[in-house]
């Protein structure tokens, strides 16, 4: 089962996927700050400040080409496909139906929302968005997975190793058979 971590910047995801995939679960790391890393060394425009539309697109292809060829079984996605929905309309950008389309087609498990956390948020090269930006960012992402059914759970904010504990717990067999009956889960 696909599962996601997802929440506005700098609230933690990257620390928590790096942990979780300590404990051997199967991880699949953010495709956006692999695609700035990567047009920054390339000396590329498909970056959230200076071409939105492009970096959205590069987002696209990367999610949705990552959904594809993950492996079966248990895997916690650092961001969704319906991701890049939230990003696009933050943005003020129209949304293509393909991305549309992909997210409704694409459905994950459970849906784990790392909340705006100012006692950690930092910028970096990679992440310039201040405080404000990064809480519209998750209002804007959790809006979009709740239009598209799901239902959140909100990740406490505590330490690492509590937020561990917290997402492996959520993830036993018996929730995975549960949602099944019910459709799709959380």
């Amino acid at each position: 089962m696909r599962h996601v971590l997802t929440g506005g910047p700098g609230a933690g995801k990257t620390t928590l996927v790096e942990a979780l995939a300590a404990t051997g679960l199967p991880v699949v790391p953010e495709s956006g700050r692999a695609i700035i890393r990567d047009q920054v060394a390339a000396g590329g425009d498909a970056l959230p400040w200076r071409d939105a539309a492009r970096f959205a697109e590069a987002m696209i292809e990367a999610d949705i080409a990552a959904y594809r060829t993950v492996p079966a079984g248990m895997v916690i996605f650092d961001r969704g496909i319906p991701d890049t929905i939230g990003y696009l309309r933050l943005t003020g950008l129209p949304v293509p139906r393909r991305l549309t389309t992909a997210a409704r087609r694409a459905r994950y498990g459970r849906i784990f929302v790392a909340p705006p956390w100012p006692a950690i948020y930092r910028t970096d090269t990679e992440r310039r968005q201040d405080l404000a930006e990064a809480r519209a960012t998750h209002d804007a992402i959790v809006a979009v997975y709740r239009e598209l059914g799901y239902r959140p759970l909100r990740l406490p904010c505590t330490g690492v190793a509590a937020r561990v504990r917290y997402v492996l717990d959520h993830l036993d067999r018996r929730s995975e058979v549960d949602g099944r009956r019910r459709g799709h889960n959380q």
